[in-house]
């Protein structure tokens, strides 16, 4: 009987653990201070996570920060690797709290609340993956994804998103992101925003997808139209 009772309780413990879990995407639809539509995607993954805010309608890029975090009780602790608005932040550690309750995710303290959009399935990429190389005519060419230097992308099961940055001298250079899917070896983008070209908005990418060594290789076109293969390891 008590290891019955035990089994019990065990079970709900999971499950109450799953259906709190931060990892995976969340959304948060809202106005700004002159009326425009704006949209704020934050994704988790294992240890790593980002958050964008850009226009609903035009996807007009409006600012991203992202990095490591831990969760203990209600307590948010992030080290910021990136901040497009204020630089000085990189390397700093904040605290806060959350309130995570099933699908809604708020900020104790602030008007901030998101409701989660997935899981982080069903996509088969989700995670945080850094740049490890390219292949050009044929031949690999890899580089240290321990430098300062990084270009990550961090998905869940169906958003995405790309950020180029240096921790060392706090200079961001670029991100976007979107929507994406994975079918029978195909990697399928759907970019909402991208900070360098608010035009790319809208725009659609179909890419092969192919996980060697544990290595992500995505081969394809980008979105200038220029030949890619580019290789990925998970953080």
């Amino acid at each position: 009987m008590k290891k019955i009772l035990f089994l019990i309780i065990y079970i709900f413990l999971i499950n109450i653990n799953n259906s709190q879990s931060l990892i995976g995407a969340w959304e948060r639809n809202h106005v700004s201070e002159n009326g425009t539509d704006l949209k704020s995607v934050v994704i988790f993954s294992d240890g790593f996570q980002a958050i964008s805010t850009y226009e609903s309608k035009t996807g007009k890029f409006i600012y991203s920060n992202g990095g490591t975090w831990k969760l203990e009780g209600n307590n948010m602790t992030e080290i910021v690797e990136f901040d497009t608005k204020n630089s000085e932040r990189v390397g700093s550690e904040i605290k806060f709290q959350i309130n995570l309750n099933n699908n809604s995710l708020s900020i104790i303290g602030s008007e901030m609340e998101f409701k989660k959009i997935d899981d982080g399935s069903p996509g088969n990429l989700s995670g945080a993956w850094l740049m490890s190389g390219r292949v050009r005519n044929g031949q690999k060419q890899l580089r240290d994804t321990n430098r300062p230097r990084k270009t990550m992308k961090i998905l869940s099961g169906t958003r995405f998103q790309w950020i180029a940055y240096n921790t060392e001298t706090q200079k961001f250079m670029g991100t976007g992101g979107g929507t994406y899917t994975t079918k029978n070896g195909n990697y399928n983008e759907n970019i909402e925003f991208f900070s360098r070209d608010n035009s790319k908005s809208g725009l659609k990418l179909k890419f092969d997808y192919e996980i060697i060594d544990n290595q992500w290789n995505h081969k394809g076109f980008s979105s200038k139209g220029d030949p890619l293969h580019e290789i990925w390891i998970s953080r």
